[in-house]
């Protein structure tokens, strides 16, 4: 792991002088985030976790997706980046406002689409089956036996990739928590791309329904802003949805297992990855599930 001094020195380099001290932001899970002043600017520099590389981040693949956003004006500005590193612009806002969020999902629903679209070419794919996979090899490489709940989301998450394959790549987000959805006056900003990678459309808008709360009314509005088409949403459509936001939290709850193994974070990772597991189990048990994987279409 990089060392701060070290890394904040290189960065002066690049940016300008710091003034002041660099200021720990709360809330990260798998960095440490840093606010700092930097050539008479207010940045935040991340400073890496723990073997996350582990975990299916490719560093290149955040750099070109942050500098892509921040063209599109759906993320904030790229300053500096390394093999240890991104410094954004600081964006002074809150994190989005969950209640606004689900009355009217069209703001970021149209800035998935606008980078779903963008022709990026990343280095790295993020498909969840490949990525489950990944996972269980570690906790096993590590002497430790697989939670029967991981066991159950792998079985799932291969049924739904059977109906639903990779047949239509995109440039991804893919981590739509709360937090990294940025409220300013004029737009909500995406931030926070370092899990960025070439997977399935229907990822980012589940992971952004199931982290968000999303009930069927938010559901649909999310769907009709995305693809922009009159009339009501389609069955298939909506089905998919659902399906993706049950890979959404077998991957959210395999990643706190295998963070628990490896983050030196002061974090309940177990917790974590429990009440995700809880979550994913529940909403399997939907009766309507089989229905889902019939009716589902891209």
């Amino acid at each position: 792991m990089p060392d701060l001094s070290a890394l904040l020195t290189r960065v002066e380099l690049a940016l300008g002088t710091r003034e002041g001290p660099a200021v720990p932001l709360p809330g990260g899970i798998t960095n440490s985030n840093y606010r700092v002043r930097l050539g008479g600017r207010e940045c935040v520099l991340r400073l890496p976790g723990q073997d996350t590389e582990l975990l299916g981040i490719d560093r290149r693949s955040e750099r070109l997706a942050a500098e892509r956003a921040a063209s599109l004006g759906i993320g904030p500005e790229l300053l500096y980046a390394d093999e240890d590193s991104v410094v954004t612009a600081f964006v002074p806002g809150p994190a989005v406002d969950p209640d606004r969020l689900r009355a009217d999902p069209g703001s970021v629903a149209r800035s998935l689409r606008a980078f779903h679209d963008s022709g990026l070419a990343l280095p790295v794919r993020f498909w969840i089956p490949e990525l489950l996979r990944v996972y269980a090899r570690l906790v096993a490489e590590r002497g430790h036996r697989l939670p029967e709940p991981f066991v159950r989301a792998q079985a799932l998450v291969d049924r739904i990739a059977v109906v639903l394959p990779l047949t239509d790549p995109v440039p991804c987000h893919d981590d739509l928590l709360p937090g990294n959805l940025i409220q300013t006056p004029d737009a909500i900003l995406l931030v926070d791309w370092e899990y960025a990678g070439v997977g399935h459309r229907y990822f980012d808008l589940g992971n952004l329904a199931v982290n968000n709360g999303f009930g069927e009314q938010a559901e649909r509005l999310l769907l009709a802003a995305y693809f922009g088409e009159p009339g009501p949403v389609a069955p298939g459509r909506l089905a998919a949805l659902r399906l993706f936001r049950l890979v959404s939290d077998a991957r959210e709850a395999a990643w706190g297992v295998v963070q628990g193994f490896v983050s030196e974070l002061d974090f309940d990772f177990a917790a974590y990855a429990d009440e995700h597991f809880e979550r994913l189990d529940r909403a399997a048990a939907d009766p309507r599930i089989e229905e889902y994987l019939n009716a589902a279409t891209p």
